[in-house]
């Protein structure tokens, strides 16, 4: 690795895209490569459209390179490519007037890496559930399950993205938590304790 390479890659988000602002748009090529396989997988989640995500996210990280001078660098990097990320997807929706944008037939799945053998059976079923019940749920409770839950963004993040107060991002967590915990258990047939 050369010493630019080297440099480059120690630099963080809020550095990079500062640079990106300043007309150091090459830089944006890092921030995709650290960002766009975490974006994907998120907004396949919400889309279940393989096609659609690749085209949102590099429509994302066009307008981030277009919106550039708007970038003020008071919060993570990711927190405003999620916002953008989210507004595209929602004008997407409104302009196509989809009212359900994940099929279940195109549902995706998340799989735990490298499952034992005699675990493999059990663990593919109760990912199944889960993943039929996180799609079963409103698009606004797996927006927000997704990037608690599977993103690790803190609520701070997560009320920025969406526009409303930490405690409100909390509440939807908690309820979002207790809809797709209800739908897994009356797809297991097991009982909600």
């Amino acid at each position: 690795m050369s010493e630019v390479s080297k440099g480059v890659s120690s630099l963080t988000d809020q550095a990079l895209m500062q640079q990106v602002k300043d007309g150091d748009v090459g830089k944006l090529g890092v921030l995709f490569e650290r960002h766009h396989g975490m974006l994907f997988n998120f907004l396949l989640r919400l889309t279940g459209d393989r096609q659609l995500s690749e085209d949102l996210v590099q429509e994302v990280f066009v307008r981030l390179l277009k919106y550039r001078h708007t970038y003020r660098g008071e919060s993570q990097f990711t927190t405003w490519m999620f916002q953008i990320a989210r507004n595209l997807r929602v004008d997407h929706f409104r302009k196509h007037r989809r009212e359900d944008d994940l099929n279940e037939d195109e549902a995706t799945e998340f799989t735990s890496p490298d499952p034992t053998p005699g675990d493999q059976v059990i663990q593919n079923q109760e990912m199944r559930h889960l993943n039929k019940a996180l799609d079963r749920l409103p698009r606004e409770k797996r927006e927000v399950l997704l990037l608690t839950r599977f993103h690790n963004l803190k609520h701070e993040e997560i009320a920025e993205i969406l526009g409303c107060s930490v405690p409100s991002v909390k509440a939807k967590v908690f309820r979002a938590m207790q809809d797709l915990r209800e739908s897994y258990f009356e797809l297991t047939g097991e009982r909600v304790s």
